[in-house]
């Protein structure tokens, strides 16, 4: 180092569990940042060489490609069922399915439900954007009432379209369901309880506690047809009144 140079202070880096294959998302996405939170706690809780993840149908439909681990791509709301299927026959290894609200709560809700009943030892991150994005903004499960979608040009009608399905809550209600929180990548403070919470998701499957889901509300600035900033707005002052953020259940606290 020369004289009067000063010496620069790492901060952060890229997690070793992310390749470095340039992420394909939309502009204010919150998928990015997710992959991120997630391999940041797989380095630190040491189980790289352990971890199998299910990629979903959907806009993380290249998962495969960023994560820097095993990774198998499934069929639309089957994550659970490849999950369950890979823990089963590698008990050693540490599982993740990633899955949107139209891959898990439309075509792969009995997926999910019977996951979660026989308390399989699997981690699920569950991102909650209340829309279909890759397939062009159609209504999703998780869409809010009044909210326009492609497929809802009115916005969402009760009357019509049934009201939004809060995931978390309904799953707490089911024994095998051991660790459900809902959490958000709005602000940095949430960002950093979102990683608690996937951190906290995945070493419960290496203690062996039973299935542990982390369910993401997140960003669709594309699909909502805002900006990036109004977005996060969107999250905090619409999204949060349907879907509260919190611990819905936790019997891995011990």
């Amino acid at each position: 180092m020369e004289r009067g140079e000063k010496q620069m202070t790492v901060i952060a880096k890229k997690p070793q569990s992310l390749t470095d294959v340039p992420m394909h998302y939309c502009p204010g996405c919150g998928h990015g940042i997710v992959h991120r939170l997630m391999a940041e706690a797989i380095d630190e809780l040491g189980i790289a060489d352990r971890v199998i993840g299910v990629a979903p149908v959907g806009c993380a439909v290249f998962a495969d490609s960023y994560f820097a681990c095993d990774m198998i791509q499934g069929a639309h709301g089957r994550g659970p069922a490849i999950a369950t299927g890979i823990k089963r026959s590698r008990p050693d290894a540490i599982v993740f399915s990633y899955q949107g609200d139209g891959d898990l709560a439309s075509i792969g809700m009995a997926e999910i439900v019977h996951a979660a009943a026989r308390s399989e030892h699997i981690t699920v991150i569950f991102i909650n954007n209340a829309i279909y994005g890759m397939t062009g903004g159609q209504m999703a499960p998780t869409t809010l009432v009044g909210q326009v979608a492609t497929t809802a040009p009115k916005g969402r009608d009760p009357l019509l379209q049934g009201w939004p399905i809060n995931v978390c809550e309904m799953l707490s209600a089911l024994t095998g369901a051991k660790y459900l929180e809902r959490v958000a990548v709005d602000t940095p403070q949430h960002v950093m309880a979102a990683k608690k919470a996937i951190k906290k998701a995945f070493e419960n499957q290496v203690k062996g506690v039973g299935f542990s889901m982390v369910e993401v509300l997140s960003q669709c600035p594309t699909n909502w047809g805002v900006d990036p900033l109004k977005s996060l707005e969107f999250v905090r002052t619409k999204m949060m009144t349907q879907y509260p953020l919190g611990v819905f259940k936790d019997e891995g606290a011990n």
